[in-house]
């Protein structure tokens, strides 16, 4: 079994949720891995079909199945951009009944090889967070981060 090194903390009865993942990277290679198409695609298994890394830009990711159908088409408005510190953003998964959600993510250098990224994820509602709880959301997001790590290493 897969360790699961992301964390997800989710207090009962609120309408939010933490992740956080420490990462044997630096910092600029993390926000990297945030911030440029190539890598985006490489770690989270979509397609990147805009990507608009600055303050009032935006993103379209597309995940499809083999035969090319439509799973998922993720986008949103970056609210808040500053290089290697942040990332405000709206988050909105199409293709769901889920509304768009509210991300803050935080990068912050640990050491010159490590460094840590916090996300602070606001739902509409109680039960729309407990019901993305209910997806392989954790395990989904420990993959994913798994395999961010090891882009680079």
């Amino acid at each position: 079994m897969t360790e699961i090194k992301t964390k997800v903390t989710a207090e009962p009865g609120k309408q939010e949720l933490y992740i956080t993942r420490e990462f044997n990277l630096p910092l600029e290679l993390l926000f990297k891995a945030y911030t440029e198409a190539q890598f985006v695609e490489q770690w989270m298994g979509t397609s990147v079909q805009k990507l608009d890394s600055k303050k009032h830009g935006g993103y379209v990711f597309e995940t499809k199945d083999t035969h090319g159908n439509l799973l998922l088409r993720s986008s949103g408005v970056i609210h808040g951009f500053q290089q290697n510190q942040h990332i405000y953003r709206t988050f909105e998964m199409e293709t769901t009944p889920f509304p768009a959600q509210m991300e803050y993510l935080e990068f912050e250098e640990l050491t010159p090889r490590k460094s840590k990224l916090t996300m602070h994820v606001v739902y509409k509602s109680v039960t729309i967070r407990d019901n993305i709880l209910k997806l392989p959301f954790i395990a989904g997001i420990n993959m994913a981060h798994n395999k961010l790590e090891s882009l680079f290493n």
